[in-house]
């Protein structure tokens, strides 16, 4: 039985959202008690730059009635860690909560309110998303918290066999060199079930997008094609080197960070519309 055949006798819609519905069922549980209502979880990929975000009441039934929706860029699915993508979504629900039982900030504002709600479910919020970032602002991305909710409910899942099945085989060269040069996702990785596209069929089937289209996409862009980034201290200094190296200022004795894709993208996690 081919392929082509094998994907026509199951259903890629049902697949890809009983997943994501399955990863939202059991984050309700384990991080808010089973208080959030139901919403409609979407992919988009309207904003590259963006994991995903919160809209508020976006959708209305022809019964009259209204629900959210928390929307998934599904061009990250397989170049990040699956840690990372179910950060997006416990993060998107936090927005979730605080619009509905709390006092959201202004637009994409992050408040203090919503970084104590993310704290109490084991995300730290931070504007750099690493230790040390400001924890309330416009573009505030999160980590982990070693030993906190949100890792103990994920490694419960992955225990439960869970994966996201299917991926954008299209990423763009920017959410490549994102993905490589974030220097947490090592670290992450074994905690949230690795980086899909390391595994050899993932990689033979992702095709890096340039400035072409999908269908002008050739086989000579793998997943994992060397990349150049640019990499500057906080005396300025500045370095090309390929994504992922740890560099350290002789000067100002602090490490090298990206600069440039990775800078445009950090922090951009979300982005509500209310």
């Amino acid at each position: 039985m081919g392929q082509d055949t094998e994907v026509n006798l199951r259903s890629p819609t049902r697949e890809v959202y009983e997943e994501l519905q399955r990863a939202y069922d059991h984050y309700n549980e384990r991080l808010f008690g089973g208080q959030l209502p139901e919403c409609v979880i979407t992919l988009q990929r309207d904003n590259p730059r963006t994991y995903g975000y919160f809209s508020f009441k976006r959708f209305g039934h022809l019964d009259g009635a209204v629900t959210d929706e928390i929307a998934l860029n599904p061009t990250f699915f397989a170049v990040v860690p699956l840690v990372e993508t179910m950060q997006t979504i416990a993060h998107e629900m936090t927005h979730l909560w605080q619009a509905h039982f709390g006092e959201p900030g202004r637009r994409r504002y992050h408040n203090d309110q919503w970084a104590a709600k993310m704290e109490s479910i084991g995300l730290m919020p931070s504007s750099t998303g690493r230790p040390g970032g400001k924890r309330t602002g416009e573009c505030v991305a999160d980590y982990p918290i070693v030993g906190g909710p949100f890792l103990l409910a994920t490694e419960e899942l992955l225990t439960q066999a869970f994966r996201l099945s299917w991926y954008d085989r299209f990423p763009s060269q920017q959410q490549v060199s994102l993905a490589q040069a974030d220097v947490a996702q090592e670290h992450y990785a074994d905690l949230g079930g690795g980086v899909p596209a390391r595994a050899g069929q993932v990689a033979a089937n992702l095709q890096v997008q340039g400035s072409s289209t999908p269908d002008q996409v050739g086989g000579d862009s793998a997943a994992n094609r060397s990349n150049r980034v640019k990499y500057s201290c906080s005396c300025h200094n500045q370095v090309w080197g390929r994504p992922g190296l740890r560099l350290r200022c002789e000067e100002c004795k602090k490490l090298f960070e990206v600069r440039g894709v990775q800078e445009a993208v950090r922090g951009a996690r979300c982005q509500p519309i209310c």
